[in-house]
Order: C-alpha cells, then sequence, then structure tokens
C-alpha cells in the first residue's frame, strides 16, 4: 500500500506541481486502520478537478443555504461557493449575526457545507424517483475555512471535518486567525510566509490521511495588509518598514508586491492560488498571472468578483461583460461571487415587503406570476413548494412501506395538487408525471401534476 501511495503521488497527473514536505509512511501511520469513505468529497473533488480544466474556467455565487444551492444548480451552475462572510453573517452555529471576524463557531462552515449536500442529495432523491436524471445535482462545493480558526493542529482537524462534510475544495487565507478580517476590511494583520505554508500543508495532510482528492485553495491578503506577526521568514523582510504597533506587530509595505511573493511561496503547496484584491483591476490581475506563471506555469488562479466593489463605479459596462472572460486567458480557472446569496436574499425579501406593504396580496401575485413564468421558460420548481421539498417523494417511501395501501399521503388532495395542476409536468422538468395511482413497478404511488392553471388560483 505504501508503494502504491508513493507511485500515485509520483506519476498521478493530479498532483503534478504539488509539494509535499512529509513521507508516505508519516501518512499511513495517522490514517488509522480503518479507511472510511468520503463519497460526497471525493465526488466533488474530482468532478472540480474535471471542470477547471475542461472549461475555460469556473464561475460560482455563494449559497448560505440548502434551496440557494438547489436553484444554482438548477440553473446551470456546475459549483458551489461556501463563504466564511456569509456564515458569520446569517448562517452559524451561534444563531448569531456576525462580522467576518472569526467570531463563529469553528465547525459553523462544515455544518452549512452539510446541510447544503443534504439539500442536493434531497433534490437528487426527488428527480430520479421521478424518473429525471437530467441534472448532475452533486456541484463541487468550495469552502472557507478562513485562517484555520488556530495554529497547525486547528487546520488540520477543519480541514478533516470540511471533507467529512463533502467540501470538494478549501482555502486557506494568511491572516492572524485571532485577529482575522474580511479581506476588504481594515487592520488585517498577517503571519509569517512559512507559517501559511505549514496551514496548507496541514490541509493537505489531512486529505491525505482521509485519502480524498480534495483541492487546497491558498488565499493572500497580503495587496491590503500592512502589519506582520514576525520577522523571522526571510521571504518577509523585504517589506517590512522598522516601524512596530503598540500591540507587537510589525509594519509593513502591502501592495501586489507583496501578495506575488506570498503567491509563489505557496503555488507548491496549493492546487490554486487567490489574491484577494481592493479592486476589479484587470491589469493588477494579469500582473499577479504573469508572475505567478513565471515560476509556477501550469498553476491554477482564483479571482473573488467580490460585491464590496462598486462595479459600475469602477469599470464601464462593456468591461464589466468581458471581465470574466479576460480573467480566463490568464489562468483564473475559479471565479466566484463570494457574497452573492446574501445580497440576493436581501434585495429580494426587501422588495417583497416593500410591495407588500404598499399593494398587500397584489404584490405576493406579482412574485407567484415571475415564479409561474420561471417554471414555464426555465424549469424553476420552486412554485411547487410541497414537491419541492419532497412530499411526494415521501409518498412513494409511504406507499412502499404499506406495499401501495396507504390512504395518509400527502401530496393527493393537497391545496397544491388542486391548485397547480393541469395534466403534466411544467416545461424544462424532463418528463411528464404519473397520474394519481399509477404503479412503479408493484407499488402504486401518487406524484404531483406539475402544469400550472392560472385560471384555477
Amino acid at each position: 500500500m505504501n508503494s502504491h501511495l508513493g507511485m500515485d503521488w509520483a506519476s498521478n497527473p493530479r498532483w503534478a506541481g504539488v509539494t509535499r514536505p512529509y513521507a508516505v509512511h508519516d501518512v499511513e501511520r495517522l490514517r488509522g486502520s480503518m479507511h472510511i469513505e468520503c463519497t460526497l468529497a471525493r465526488h466533488g473533488a474530482e468532478r472540480l478537478w474535471q471542470l477547471l480544466h475542461g472549461e475555460s474556467h469556473v464561475a460560482a455565487l455563494g449559497a448560505m443555504t440548502g434551496n440557494q444551492a438547489i436553484q444554482q444548480v438548477k440553473a446551470g451552475l456546475q459549483a458551489i461557493y461556501v463563504s466564511g462572510w456569509q456564515v458569520a453573517a446569517d448562517a452559524n452555529d451561534a444563531g448569531q449575526m456576525y462580522p467576518d471576524q472569526s467570531l463563529y463557531p469553528a465547525d459553523s462552515v462544515p455544518n452549512l457545507v452539510r446541510r447544503i449536500n443534504q439539500a442536493l442529495t434531497r433534490a437528487d432523491q426527488i428527480h430520479h424517483a421521478e424518473g429525471k436524471n437530467g441534472v448532475e445535482w452533486f456541484a463541487p462545493l468550495v469552502a472557507d475555512a478562513e485562517a484555520g480558526f488556530g495554529g497547525n493542529l486547528n487546520a488540520f482537524e477543519l480541514m478533516k471535518a470540511m471533507i467529512e462534510a463533502g467540501a470538494a475544495c478549501v482555502h486557506f487565507e494568511d491572516q492572524l486567525s485571532s485577529a482575522k478580517k474580511c479581506g476588504h476590511l481594515g487592520g488585517k494583520v498577517l503571519v509569517p510566509t512559512a507559517e501559511a505554508i505549514q496551514k496548507l500543508v496541514a490541509a493537505r495532510l489531512a486529505a491525505d490521511c482521509l485519502g480524498v482528492p480534495t483541492l487546497i485553495m491558498a488565499r493572500t491578503d497580503a495587496q491590503s495588509a500592512y502589519l506582520l506577526t514576525s520577522d523571522t521568514d526571510p521571504r518577509d523582510r523585504d517589506f517590512l518598514t522598522g516601524n512596530r504597533t503598540a500591540e507587537g506587530f510589525f509594519c509593513i509595505r502591502g501592495g501586489l508586491d507583496s501578495a506575488i511573493a506570498r503567491g509563489i511561496a505557496y503555488a507548491p503547496y496549493a492546487d490554486l492560488i487567490w489574491c484577494e484584491t481592493s479592486e476589479p483591476n484587470l491589469e493588477e490581475a494579469r500582473r499577479f498571472a504573469d508572475a505567478i506563471h513565471v515560476q509556477h506555469p501550469d498553476k491554477m488562479l482564483a479571482y473573488n468578483c467580490s460585491p464590496s466593489f462598486n462595479w459600475k463605479k469602477k469599470l464601464d459596462d462593456a468591461t464589466i461583460a468581458r471581465f470574466q472572460t479576460e480573467l480566463a486567458t490568464m489562468g483564473y480557472k475559479f471565479q466566484f461571487i463570494t457574497l452573492a446569496g446574501f445580497h440576493a436574499l436581501n434585495l429580494s425579501m426587501f422588495e417583497l415587503a416593500r410591495g407588500y406593504k404598499a399593494s398587500g396580496m397584489s404584490a405576493y401575485s406579482r412574485l407567484q406570476e415571475k415564479e409561474f413564468g420561471s417554471a414555464e421558460l426555465y424549469g424553476y420548481e420552486a412554485v411547487k413548494h410541497q414537491r419541492f421539498v419532497g412530499t411526494g417523494y415521501f409518498d412513494m417511501v409511504t406507499q412502499v412501506i404499506a406495499s401501495g395501501s396507504s390512504s395518509t399521503t400527502a401530496l393527493a388532495g393537497s391545496t397544491e395538487a388542486e391548485q397547480f395542476a393541469a395534466g403534466k409536468s411544467p416545461a424544462g422538468s424532463g418528463s411528464e408525471a404519473k397520474p394519481h395511482g399509477e404503479r412503479h413497478g408493484s407499488v402504486p404511488i401518487v406524484l404531483p401534476e406539475m402544469e400550472r392553471t392560472r385560471a384555477r388560483l
């Protein structure tokens, strides 16, 4: 087994350009005697690797809930971003609303990863049971480990938790975890380059111990950080100013040169490199990419198309339209809008609430009509909310258990079945619904009739 793992590291293209400063026997000793398969993480990692190498770039939006993730996949996105900022804001296990300063419990992002994967699993079960298998529901999840929530052992355990929850890729940043800030806030404190590398090594070791080819993304905040915990690493000394703060931090010159130096140092230990930037700037992106690729020609890059940027203030419409295509030509293979879920959720609810206050049910009816239109044109399914969350699926379970004789199935006779039915599935859903009582194998099942009938509303 040792020789097999060593040969894989040496010959598998998956590991080209990846450095491991530990040996096969270290991994074998730390793995334990029983291998526990992490199916979703493995599938996601392999799928994401294929996408990154088969597409010009992979575009993703940040999801805050399982339902948002389902909508993203249904709309055609191939990967999902799980943001620590969004977890801090409204999806953490403390039940608090926090700024992005590592205030939430360390298992909050793994738990959101798990919830998203469970939602995607339910969507897959519903569609498979209805004979609709045209959607790849298990989109790879790229998850935020922030600065590791502590030292190297914290990063090791957090990476394991991410993989066990089903993450395909995990990113770590080079800030001091106890003073961690959103990349677009001030007061960021960097750790020495060597310490950041050890976090990446800890993450790789955790993935190797679990036997999953999880992708690791290294993020540097050096472009807009001006404080450093220690001057021990020679690679950091070119950027020291000679000043110290009241807390004892070393003052440094931030900027793109500092970020480039760190990106080059991190590249052997990561699959993708992300430079957090303060504005959407194609020339800055090109300079970073070119500098990394001089020393690491095949290293993939990631870019945060951040909602913190005022896009129309910084760029004209034509530049915005070609922004991601140009990034792709530079090697930015993963491009994502970190806080898309937060902004979409808040604006949509604000607009509905404002309309509802002004015009009551007319406002909600307009929203419902938009749902009907999206269902007819694009296959949007959440307008049938009972079916969407699995009522028909669990009716099938009920009938199988009762050998087809249950009289307590929920969807037949429901308001949804009576008011949202017209004999066939909505456009884009992929197949006709079976009529009430049609048998699936030897068991009669009840499936929702899916076509809307506006005249009956």
